[in-house]
């Protein structure tokens, strides 16, 4: 799966990459995006061009009636979504570029959980999916899903899932609203390849941001025993 990752480009080196106009404000380096925070996505817009926009990480069919009832949908696995009734429709008309820097997964070691950074070769484009839901008094939100597959390579180590991601070549293909198959389209991604890096376990708290959690936690102080066997001045 694909619960946590890192967009640290600035908002323009990311228009250059995905050759896209802007519909967001200048944004810090994010660390530590999680589920339910605003996240940037680059879709096809009018013309063929291309905007990055802010939706909201969590997909929301439009049919959904009450959304806090609704299971939050931060994945769609690519295997199934083109018959998934929450994803189909998105899958064949709204698929999206979701730009990242790289992504977490948790391993347990001992009693603690510790995360992991997946470090891509250079930034990467998610496959998504978005929808725009409205409600009943005429809100409306935009909502995304980041497509996963069958882990392989170092991902598989530490998770049975990972995300899908679009090469370059394909971006263009892939946003285009005129191929409506939805099982076709995903013949334009792929696995990427990564390495990974333990990072500090403050990451585990969504709430916690910056650069020093990408610097693994200190090794734990030596039990008592192990203190004991030390030399000691009399």
């Amino acid at each position: 799966m694909c619960g946590r990752y890192q967009l640290v480009l600035p908002l323009e080196e990311v228009l250059a990459l995905f050759e896209a106009d802007s519909e967001s404000e200048p944004f810090p380096p994010r660390y530590n995006i999680a589920p339910t925070q605003p996240i940037h996505v680059v879709r096809a817009v009018s013309g063929g061009a291309r905007a990055l926009s802010l939706m909201r990480w969590g997909f929301l069919p439009g049919w959904v009636k009450e959304p806090q009832k609704f299971p939050l949908l931060i994945n769609a696995r690519a295997e199934t979504a083109a018959e998934k009734p929450a994803f189909r429709n998105a899958l064949r008309r709204r698929r999206a570029l979701i730009p990242s820097t790289g992504f977490y997964e948790w391993r347990r070691e001992g009693k603690a959980k510790q995360p992991f950074f997946f470090v891509p070769s250079g930034p990467i484009a998610f496959a998504g999916v978005w929808e725009t839901w409205c409600g009943p008094n005429g809100e409306e939100m935009e909502t995304a899903a980041i497509l996963t597959t069958g882990a392989e390579g170092v991902p598989a180590q530490y998770h049975d899932r990972m995300p899908l991601t679009v090469p370059p070549e394909n971006y263009a293909a892939w946003l285009d609203p005129a191929n409506e198959n939805g099982e076709m389209a995903l013949s334009f991604t792929h696995r990427d390849t990564f390495e990974a890096r333990p990072v500090s376990r403050m990451l585990s708290n969504a709430r916690n941001e910056g650069a020093a959690l990408m610097v693994p936690d200190a090794p734990e102080k030596p039990a008592a025993a192990e203190e004991e066997d030390a030399p000691r001045l009399l």
